[in-house]
């Protein structure tokens, strides 16, 4: 194996820390969350309390002024250990960075120490029925009134965090005929009258993510809930764009990380299968099946470290990040099915972790951007494609 050399061994220490934290606080109880369709709020008061939400946001708002690397050793520790309904990495690498980045300092101060403390749960509300990964083509509107104030009518689909979420970024037309220059990004409080969330939603996977529909009927906004102020009226999709790529690399680091772990407990496994009088791990078919697995999650690391190392530099441009989402994916997908597949009628079974992975892994290619348009981007970045 080639070895990792992004980490420092002060990512190695909190590595372990946030093991133990998972091995207290989130693995004896995760498959109850997944049977209720969510988890327990009180995990994000515990999480925040120990500093683990919104580890790369300032101190001055409650962050701990950390590298992205902490979160990234975070996001592998979840996925590696199938703990796929806690949403800590929307929560602080996604929601609060459109803060950080775009938000008035009125704003930061007042959401961001919230979000850090766990206090408050941070949800984006991009999604729609009928818009899909087309984020030009929303519904959602935001319509600005004469006092200044806007108000908010559409819905939102498969929103993560959504169940718990305290705040929820909306994405919103407030120029419908202005098409992606006419989108806006709002501060929307769970409290605020109007707002009103639908039921967990029954998935394939990811049962215990708290997804849900969320609806906004004539929801009344003052002005200042616009993220950025008046002066990002309308600039909505050049933030959502600016961001995505850091998304779709998070997707990409989550994908590596449970491949690995699906590899490993496929080793586990045929190693104490015995079939035919021999274990299924002294099979060709079974040896030369992993190795090529695990030669190709091993190309698959190598990579995304590379992208971590250009996003830490600021240079992870969009095709690359589309790339990294779109390869991992379909990876993870693949790794899935043959480990399954290695497990025999035991891999159909819902106790064992390669079964939640395998039906966890399938959104992997679809969510952040659909796999096929993550090859648009690509192709867009090479001169081809449509304008």
């Amino acid at each position: 194996m080639i070895e990792r050399n992004i980490f420092s061994p002060d990512h190695d220490a909190f590595r372990d820390s946030f093991r133990r934290f998972m091995q207290a606080e989130i693995a004896p109880f995760h498959a109850a969350w997944e049977a209720q369709g969510y988890v327990d709020k009180a995990v994000w008061k515990k999480a925040g309390a120990l500093g683990f939400l919104n580890m790369s946001m300032p101190a001055e708002y409650g962050g701990a002024d950390a590298d992205k690397l902490f979160s990234v050793v975070q996001i592998e520790e979840l996925s590696a250990g199938g703990f796929t309904g806690i949403g800590y990495g929307l929560h602080s690498e996604i929601v609060s960075p459109y803060l950080l980045h775009y938000g008035t300092e009125a704003q930061k101060t007042h959401y961001l120490p919230k979000l850090s403390s766990g206090e408050m749960v941070g949800a984006i509300a991009m999604t729609e029925p009928s818009a899909g990964s087309d984020l030009q083509g929303i519904k959602t509107t935001a319509m600005q009134q004469s006092d200044g104030s806007f108000l908010l009518n559409g819905s939102k689909t498969y929103i993560t965090n959504g169940w718990h979420s305290d705040l929820v970024i909306v994405v919103a037309k407030t120029n419908p005929t202005a098409g992606a220059k006419g989108t806006s990004l709002f501060l929307v409080p769970a409290n605020t009258p109007g707002f009103t969330k639908g039921k967990p939603l029954h998935k394939l996977g990811l049962k215990a993510q708290d997804t849900c529909e969320l609806f906004f009927d004539n929801v009344h906004l003052p002005a200042d809930s616009v993220l950025g102020g008046a002066d990002f009226l309308n600039r909505g999709f050049i933030c959502l764009m600016e961001q995505l790529p850091w998304e779709r690399l998070q997707i990409a680091i989550g994908a590596v990380a449970a491949s690995q772990a699906a590899i490993h407990w496929t080793l586990d496994f045929v190693k104490q299968r015995q079939v035919f009088g021999q274990s299924v791990a002294a099979f060709q078919n079974t040896r030369f099946t992993l190795a090529e697995l695990q030669t190709e999650v091993q190309i698959a690391q190598v990579f995304v470290d590379k992208c971590t190392e250009l996003l830490l530099q600021d240079k992870l441009d969009t095709a690359t990040a589309s790339m990294a989402k779109y390869w991992t994916t379909d990876l993870q997908c693949k790794v899935m099915d043959e480990c399954v597949q290695l497990h025999g009628g035991s891999g159909y079974m819902w106790e064992y972790p390669i079964t939640r992975a395998y039906a966890d892994a399938r959104v992997q290619r679809i969510y952040g951007g659909t796999n096929e348009i993550m090859k648009e981007v690509i192709t867009r970045s090479m001169g081809l494609g449509l304008k």
